[in-house]
Formats: structure tokens, sequence, C-alpha cells
């Protein structure tokens, strides 16, 4: 925080596997994914913090961090002159031969991170949703209220609520009366009973109240040493859980459309969704907001061009982009070239993809450095591409990185 507030130390959770969003993690952590042409998934939790003057961040990393590390080192330079930063945090391994066991955990090998910087107040925040928050207004009602923890929920559908962690209010409206992870069959809200609040894993803690929760964690061997399923349920017990209602957030320059605005990217339906909600004439989640904005690194890279007839509507086109054929409703990152004669609908395109003379790509996620060969077909016939490639639930088709295609 700024000079004269209180002292707050960010730590993002960033070591998640994200095995539902197969095949896109299988060469990366999931934080670090492509998200909406430029971004990747940590950039939104980074932006979030640092507009709202966190400015003293740790990236906790363990699945397959190279790509997020690099990302995280080469673009989210902090002034130093201040004593700010981002920095990723490997799992280190400070309290034997063993990564972390779970959240809970990569934060009790990380306490050297706390002892250090010495803050009154720990914002814990997970690193692979999206969304926009000001997280000085959550952090205003945890000071107020003098709660151990103070976690950020949502109203979510009760059919969902298997998804996700759910918090069970109290009279007030703030006290946690119950904390469950991932339950089949909550009760639903008083005033919503076709609805639950479900945790956005943002956490506010009093550092007080995490170290002590974190050791008495530790010293359980039944644990599972998750934030959501072991610390929560813990300090829910002991009365010192609130809960910050989310709807109540605001950030300036929002949308009467994206206020409240929260997606988990977690399944590859959620994920192709999410990108559709980006490109309607007045989307959902606005990514031209300037007075809150999203910040990332694109590289140094010419404009897109659009040549021989080549046209896109309701599309993002990312720099370096070569269009000659057709794309429609479809997100397109840097350096993806779509030939002449071919024609991209409904598609998430990643770095490089280059799309062939007269090929067809519909209803598809292609990560990084895909070539489709000239008139092969994705997404035109379903039963050849449930052969060749990996389709989800809702029947979006999914490429890896440099995935060859026939």
């Amino acid at each position: 925080m700024r000079r004269g507030g209180p002292s707050v130390l960010g730590i993002v959770l960033a070591g998640g596997e994200g095995k539902r969003l197969m095949p896109l993690t299988a060469d990366r952590a999931k934080p670090a994914v492509t998200f909406g042409g430029t971004y990747r998934l940590v950039d939104f939790v980074l932006s979030n913090l640092v507009n709202g003057d966190i400015l003293r961040i740790c990236v906790l990393t363990q699945y397959k961090s190279h790509s997020l590390d690099r990302h995280v080192t080469t673009t989210w330079r902090m002034s130093s002159l201040l004593g700010n930063y981002v920095t990723p945090v490997p799992a280190q391994q400070r309290l034997g031969p063993r990564w972390y066991l779970g959240s809970a955990d990569a934060i009790l090998q990380s306490l050297n991170l706390i002892y250090d910087e010495r803050p009154e107040y720990v914002a814990v925040f997970g690193a692979d949703h999206v969304y926009r928050m000001d997280p000085r207004q959550m952090l205003s009602q945890h000071i107020e209220s003098g709660a151990g923890v103070t976690v950020a929920g949502i109203r979510v559908p009760r059919a969902e609520s298997s998804s996700f962690g759910v918090i069970t209010p109290g009279s007030d409206g703030r006290t946690v009366e119950r904390f469950l992870e991932k339950p089949a069959d909550p009760p639903g809200l008083a005033d919503a009973p076709d609805c639950v609040f479900a945790s956005m894993g943002n956490y506010i803690f009093t550092t007080k109240a995490l170290v002590e929760a974190l050791q008495r964690d530790a010293e359980d061997e039944d644990s599972v040493h998750d934030m959501g399923g072991s610390i929560l349920p813990q300090l829910t017990e002991r009365g010192e859980a609130h809960l910050y209602d989310f709807s109540t957030n605001h950030v300036p320059g929002e949308t009467s459309r994206d206020q409240g605005y929260w997606r988990d990217v977690g399944t590859l339906d959620a994920y192709y969704d999410a990108h559709m909600d980006l490109i309607a004439e007045r989307p959902a989640f606005n990514l031209y907001n300037r007075q809150w904005p999203i910040y990332t690194h694109s590289g140094q890279l010419s404009p897109a061009r659009f040549n021989a007839g080549g046209i896109a509507s309701e599309s993002i086109i990312s720099a370096g982009c070569l269009i000659r054929g057709q794309v429609t409703r479809s997100v397109l990152s840097p350096g993806v070239v779509v030939d002449p004669g071919a024609v991209v609908q409904g598609s998430v395109l990643h770095d490089n993809v280059h799309i062939g003379r007269g090929a067809v790509v519909r209803g598809a996620v292609l990560d990084k450095n895909v070539e489709v060969p000239p008139g092969a077909t994705i997404g035109v016939n379903p039963g050849r591409d449930a052969e060749l490639y990996t389709v989800s639930k809702g029947g979006v088709i999914a490429l890896g990185k440099g995935q060859l295609v026939p």
C-alpha cells in the first residue's frame, strides 16, 4: 500500500496444474495460459493488486513454471527505488525434501517472505480467474471487522456448488457460519434458495491469524493442507472468518455490463465462453477500460494487416497478425496468419498459429505454433475431430502447443 496506509503483502497462488484445461496446460502452468489475445491469466490478478496499491507481491509457482516465471520476470517490473516488486517464488523445500502438499503448505513453506516483509495484512489471491476487483475495498472491510480472515464471495447457481468452496453467511451477512469445500448439496441462501456464495479464492488475512492457522494446520496429520479445504474451515470454526460480497465492489471505468464479472476459466468450455464474452458489441467483460487497465507485455510487433480481401468481424485481432481470409467471432493472439480462402469462425487462436489456404476452423482453441495445412478442416466433422483432438463436453475442440494437424 501507499505510504501512510496499512502494510500489505500480496501472495498469489500460481502453482496449479490445471488438469481440466488440458491440452493448454500440458506445457505450462494454468496461470501462464494465454487469454484475450495478449494477456496471461496471471495478469488479471496482478493488475488488480497493483491498481489497488498492493505493490509488493510474491507469486508462488510450482507446476511447469518456466513460462510463468519468464512472463512475470520480464513483464512485471516495479520500482525498486520505492521497494516495490512482483517476484516469482519457486517451491523451495524449506521444510524438507518435498514439494507443496497444498496451497496452505505452499504458504507455510514460504513464511520467510512474510517474516522478512513483516506486513500487517496478507492478501492471498488465486492466479487463474478473469475479473476486475479493487482489493482496497475488501481490505477496508477486513480492517473494520477485526476478522482473522475475510474471504471474497460471489453468488453462483446452487447447481454449480460442487466446483467451488461454498460460504454460508450468518444472520449479519458478514460472519461465515460454515465453509464447505466443493459440496454436492449445500443449503441455498435465505434470500435466494437457488444460489450459494462461492469462494473466489481471494483472502485477506491479519498476519498473526494467518501464521497461527498455518502452524496449527501443519500439526494436523489428517489435513489436506489447502486454503479452502483446511484453513478457511478452521478459522470459520473459531469465529474468525468474514465474507466480502464481491457484488459490492466497484472499479473506476466499469460498465453496467461488466460490474461484478468474474469467471473461473478452469475448463475448456469456461475458457472458451469467457472469450466469447469479450467480442460482443457490448462485451460482458470490457478489456478496454483505461481507468483500471489489465497490464501485460506482448512484444515489439507490427500492427495487424489485412490483405487479399481478408476481413474480420466481431473479433479481437492482435498485433502482428496477417489476415487474408475470413475471421468472425474469434480472438487472435499475436502473429496469427490466416491465408486466402481460409475461414475461422468462433475460435481462439494463440500466438503464431497458421491457418493454411482454404482451411476451415470452427469452434476451436488452438494453442501456439499450431499449423493447419491448406484445405484441412477442424470443427466440420465431429467424428473425425473426436478421434484426432481433445473435445470438451460442450463441443469445444482443443489442440495443444505445436500439435500436428493431418
